[in-house]
């Protein structure tokens, strides 16, 4: 019989993926890592939060009502400094961070499979919502959207190795999310009716201006607004509190809408200008990671996401080096934003992917 480790955060879609591994026969442990609580504030909210104890006690009553081992590990130091310093280091670098790939790559799908072989197990499942499939004819291993588009989470996997992909297991791909919830009815699960969790798990009530400031008060200096000529516009809070693409909240009256267009950590200045400003065709991608394939020698055709709720713009995608791409766009896109995540699609499957490093227009 395979022994699999499911990833038990305490909400219905990790429920119902252990409930699933069950009825698929396979030996099952229950895993809740524990990543601590290190926002500064606890608020009273009705939306529930992975890392909270309410996740870890409801995961453990779940995993008692299937019958399955249950354990709670601590990874509280690790997920401060790849997770939480790392999302506070982009911002006051002037980049827009994703925390959940890095997540994904480093701690469910890093230390959970290492996990997996001190307790001899075969696979990690998780609740994520997308499908993994292997090329008999390549011998890889591939990641594709969910059935369920409105719930796909691919884009958060872009990272995973082929290593990781072959010992995973996501059975949530298939489904719709009111079907899950039929399936955890049927098992009479605890967390049937549970709420989504907030996106942010460690930001206790989503606000990331005010989580900055509590985390690291000392490294935010205000700075000018200034236009593309470089004319003093206005005052700005500290770069981690805007975005490329902002409109609001400047504090500024020019008679026009204007927009975050750069931001230049140098001179500790914040760019605003026209919505033309925020067109680019062309951007250079760095630390990239192929999964479809072993190597790009050649420019490709691609869909192209240029974050997680992007439908994606037609390109073509010319290599630098094993590590470096250029992505040329059919069309200008508006806001690239250097330091998120961009993700390549051939139709429904991840040829690739990588961080932002730059835009240009051509």
């Amino acid at each position: 019989m395979k022994k699999v480790i499911v990833a038990m955060s305490g909400g219905v879609d990790s429920s119902v993926t252990a409930a699933l591994m069950v009825e698929a026969g396979y030996e099952v442990i229950g895993i809740t890592m524990r990543l601590g609580a290190p926002d500064t504030i606890e608020v009273e909210t009705e939306r529930p939060n992975c890392c909270s104890l309410e996740g870890v006690e409801d995961a453990r009553r779940v995993a008692t009502q299937l019958g399955i081992p249950f354990y709670a590990v601590n990874y509280e130091e690790l997920f401060r400094e790849k997770i939480v310093d790392y999302f506070a280091e982009e911002y006051l670098a002037g980049r827009t961070p994703s925390p959940c790939v890095i997540c994904n790559r480093d701690l469910k799908f890093g230390k959970l499979l290492n996990l997996a072989d001190q307790l001899e197990c075969d696979y990690v499942a998780t609740g994520h919502y997308t499908r993994i499939e292997h090329d008999a004819q390549t011998g890889r291993y591939l990641l594709r959207k969910a059935r369920y588009l409105q719930k796909d989470q691919s884009y958060f996997l872009f990272l995973l190795t082929q290593d990781q992909l072959s010992r995973s297991l996501m059975p949530l791909g298939e489904y719709t999310k009111d079907e899950v919830r039929e399936i955890a009815r049927k098992y009479q699960l605890l967390t049937a009716e549970k709420q989504e969790s907030q996106e942010l798990c460690f930001i206790a009530d989503g606000d990331y201006h005010r989580f900055l400031k509590d985390w690291v008060p000392e490294k935010i200096k205000g700075g000018e607004i200034v236009d593309k000529d470089g004319n003093v516009l206005g005052k700005h809070q500290g770069i981690p509190f805007y975005t490329i693409g902002q409109r609001r909240k400047l504090g500024i009256a020019v008679g026009m809408p204007i927009y975050v267009t750069q931001i230049n950590v140098e001179d500790n200045t914040i760019v605003v200008g026209q919505p033309e400003d925020l067109l680019h065709d062309t951007m250079q991608v760095e630390r990239i990671n192929l999964i479809a394939i072993d190597e790009l020698t050649q420019p490709i055709r691609a869909s192209v996401k240029i974050r997680s709720r992007d439908e994606g713009g037609l390109a073509t995608i010319y290599p630098l080096s094993n590590t470096e791409v250029e992505v040329k766009f059919d069309e200008p896109r508006r806001a690239i934003t250097p330091g998120q995540a961009t993700v390549f699609y051939d139709g429904e499957f991840i040829i690739g992917g990588g961080w932002i490093k730059s835009r240009t227009k051509s």
